[in-house]
């Protein structure tokens, strides 16, 4: 990892990220901790928060971001350390306001910080789902809110967002987790068309790395080198950059694989209500490979963009 910091800074180009102020939410270990140093390298100033807590929540340590801190210090890098939960209103607050009163701005942001309970739903303790949505989509609506705030001022910034492909394509007995991520996707497809014209983008990245809280039997058919987090994190650079002209897009990426994800619409059937008749069950059973098939599909941009696909079908006929 050193001698990768000092290559990169060494020549940032034109992911020179020199001024920039950063924060990364959940960066004392794993992905978090690629993310900062990835960053810290390409010139960033970097705000290393982290609770310290344990992999379910409970707890709290300083010392992962303040050991992130002195290895980008180590590496002639500028970070701070700050230790305040992301799972309050209050806390996503003293989180910017700390790197705007340190740095002078905030010009980007990675929500990372999460935590993990598992169970089946069956199991499930729904008195203790809190833990995990507090986290995982409050804490990203609660530092992103004073961050957009302050970007909005500047007329500048970079947004990201961490999704999962268990939140897009389910896992057994991570129903809150995917939920929670599920949530954080639906704000980002919001977010995205409000924050352009302020000159913010915002983007998610769906992690595959091996980390504290995607251990066990996950991602054993590849030796440890090939999924770590420091394959995620040249993602989480581009995002950051003004290079980047995307907005509103998610990236699955691990491993040397990076691929959009993306929700679309089937052709699927349509009966024309006053020239056809009112859809029925009957219908409906007779043509549900039509409906399923994904051989055609659109990406309507927005939910009136795919309400006009309904009219257009309609005025068809």
């Amino acid at each position: 990892m050193a001698e990768t910091q000092q290559d990169i800074s060494a020549g940032r180009g034109r992911f020179d990220l020199t001024g920039r102020v950063a924060v990364v939410t959940g960066a004392g270990a794993g992905l978090g901790r690629s993310y900062a140093l990835a960053l810290a390298a390409r010139g960033a100033k970097v705000v290393v928060n982290d609770l310290g807590s344990a992999l379910d929540g409970a707890g709290g340590d300083a010392s992962p971001a303040d050991s992130v801190v002195e290895e980008i210090k180590a590496h002639g890098g500028e970070a701070i350390a700050d230790y305040t939960s992301v799972a309050t209103a209050d806390g996503g607050e003293a989180i910017v306001k700390h790197a705007i009163e340190t740095f002078g701005s905030i010009d980007i942001l990675v929500n990372n910080a999460g935590n993990m309970r598992l169970s089946s739903f069956a199991k499930l303790d729904a008195h203790t789902i809190d833990d995990v949505l507090d986290v995982h989509l409050g804490g990203t609506f609660y530092v992103t809110k004073p961050a957009y705030m302050a970007m909005m001022q500047q007329k500048r910034g970079r947004i990201i967002f961490t999704t999962s492909g268990l939140g897009s394509f389910g896992i057994y007995g991570a129903g809150v987790y995917a939920a929670a991520k599920g949530g954080v996707h639906g704000l980002m497809t919001v977010l995205r068309l409000e924050c352009e014209r302020h000159g913010i983008l915002v983007n998610a990245v769906s992690p595959m790395a091996r980390t504290r809280m995607a251990a066990g039997d996950l991602y054993t058919e590849l030796a440890p080198e090939f999924v770590g987090p420091e394959h995620v994190a040249p993602v989480v650079e581009y995002f950051a950059s003004d290079e980047c002209q995307t907005n509103g897009e998610v990236w699955s990426v691990g491993a040397g694989s990076i691929s959009r994800l993306f929700i679309g619409r089937t052709e699927g059937y349509f009966k024309h209500p006053g020239n056809e008749g009112v859809l029925t069950p009957e219908d409906i059973a007779g043509n549900l490979s039509a409906i399923a098939s994904a051989t055609s599909f659109t990406e309507p941009a927005t939910w009136p963009a795919e309400w006009q696909e309904v009219v257009a079908m309609f005025e068809a006929k």
